[in-house]
């Protein structure tokens, strides 16, 4: 399975058993940078914040074990993990979500502004060059709203940084 069926197989499954899940991080980079960026592990969010031991109990149903704050499959290389929600980036929670289709289940995901965002809140709380890197990435091959991004900055008290976003944005390749 690729990244994005594994990320719709584990929603669908969840979803069944009343757990809500978002994917986000660098895991949401590599879909919308169509594989540019490599994610090795699965970032998804428990939106209800659903007991640890319904959520462990659900994965065990489709093979997965945890190990640490991770769950792994003796078949897939790729990690899953489940931030606590609430689902937000900064301190707003997120208004809205995509969603894919695939042979594997249906996979909830941020938007591309959302996951711009989520990569500059790395990148400005951090100082994380790499989620820069990953926002411009994303914003360069997706539509974004820059205007939105920059709304969210500067709630965040963040214009400065995001005039960094915005020239390495426009920077050539």
């Amino acid at each position: 399975m690729s990244l994005v069926e594994l990320a719709a197989f584990i929603s669908t499954h969840l979803r069944r058993k009343g757990i809500e899940v978002v994917l986000s991080g660098g895991s949401c980079v590599a879909v919308y940078s169509a594989g540019q960026y490599v994610s090795m592990d699965l970032d998804l969010i428990n939106r209800y914040q659903v007991k640890r031991s319904l959520l462990r109990s659900a994965m065990a149903g489709i093979g997965f074990s945890e190990q640490n704050r991770y769950y792994k499959h003796p078949e897939a290389a790729i990690l899953v993990e489940f931030p606590a929600g609430p689902l937000a980036i900064g301190e707003e929670p997120v208004a809205s979500v995509e969603e894919i289709s695939t042979s594997c289940g249906v996979l909830k995901l941020l938007t591309p502004t959302d996951c711009v965002k989520d990569r500059l809140a790395a990148f400005y709380h951090w100082d994380d060059r790499q989620g820069l890197e990953q926002a411009v990435l994303v914003a360069k091959m997706n539509k974004v709203s820059l205007a939105e991004v920059e709304r969210w900055s500067v709630v965040e008290g963040k214009a400065e940084e995001f005039k960094q976003f915005t020239g390495a944005l426009s920077a050539p390749d």
